[in-house]
């Protein structure tokens, strides 16, 4: 997120414009915490993780009274737009800001890409890779030591940062909350496994799966006998939204952020940016908020053809 800051705030700035960081989310915005941002004030953030203007859940900005506080504010402080980066609860809120006639432009941003909008969201592909080194040194562990692992990941109401971790690192078998995969399926799988001579098994789990890793250990504890290996399990949790940001996430935040400058130029508000086949494209709020993007069905397919 720091990247499409910094590119917000410098092409903000190369406009002529003045910029202010709202810190802390909506909660800073009800507040008023606004604070001046130059080209020096972004140097040196560009590779580090997380957000320099922090971020917080503000279920005061859920009521029309915290949105009316929020928006005599922005009006006190002569703010004449908000770029808002973030997933679909941060997307949400800039809706209701835009429904109320206050021009916002959203950013997408969510390691869960279940945004409409854009083909994939800034922090995907950090957490991706930092999903996937864990999934590594959890095998070459496994591999040692003859043993399954349960590796859950971010991901509640979508699959897909599963779904990619499972692909790239040579899972056995892959849950996610799109579709329904029974406790017995895996222990089939991993019982399948050790017949054919494997020596270690994986199964990378979505948080929000109908049958989670601390599910799926609870009835393999029962079934032990059944799937050959020793299991383990490893919840990956909020390790997946630190480090620093990937080379392709900080040129994608770049672009995302002069994509949100542009579009005020234009007066486009009310929209999110995003990139659809390597384009920056902006799509209506309208569309965004409520929705979820859709999990490939063959890369699911594609994932149990590699697993044989």
């Amino acid at each position: 997120m720091n990247a499409a800051i910094r590119a917000v705030a410098r092409c903000s700035i190369a406009q002529g414009w003045e910029v202010y960081g709202v810190h802390q989310g909506y909660a800073g915005l009800i507040d008023g915490d606004f604070r001046p941002m130059t080209a020096r004030s972004v140097g040196g953030i560009l590779q580090l993780g997380g957000t320099i203007l922090g971020s917080a859940r503000s279920p005061e900005f859920k009521t029309e009274e915290g949105r009316l506080k929020a928006l005599w504010e922005l009006r006190q402080k002569e703010i004449d737009a908000v770029v808002v980066i973030g997933g679909n609860g941060s997307q949400t809120g800039a809706h209701a800001l835009s429904q109320m006639g206050f021009p916002v432009v959203g950013v997408a941003s969510t390691i869960d890409n279940d945004l409409l909008g854009s083909d994939i969201t800034i922090g995907v592909d950090t957490a991706l890779n930092i999903a996937l080194e864990a999934i590594d040194r959890l095998k070459t562990t496994a591999s040692s030591h003859q043993r399954a692992f349960l590796v859950e990941v971010m991901g509640r109401n979508c699959g897909y940062l599963a779904l990619m971790a499972g692909i790239a690192g040579g899972a056995e078998a892959i849950l996610i909350p799109e579709i329904e995969t029974e406790p017995e399926q895996v222990v089939q799988i991993f019982r399948n496994a050790y017949e054919r001579g494997k020596t270690h098994a994986c199964a990378v789990v979505a948080e929000g799966a109908k049958y989670n890793a601390q599910k799926l250990a609870d009835y393999f504890q029962v079934h032990r006998a059944h799937i050959g290996f020793e299991l383990r399990t490893s919840t990956l949790g909020y390790v997946q939204r630190g480090g620093a940001p990937t080379a392709y996430d900080r040129l994608l935040a770049s672009r995302l952020g002069a994509g949100a400058v542009a579009a005020l130029t234009r007066n486009e508000t009310g929209v999110l940016v995003g990139m659809i086949q390597s384009r920056i494209v902006t799509t209506p709020l309208d569309k965004v908020v409520g929705a979820l993007k859709p999990i490939d069905p063959d890369l699911f397919e594609l994932a149990k053809v590699l697993d044989t």
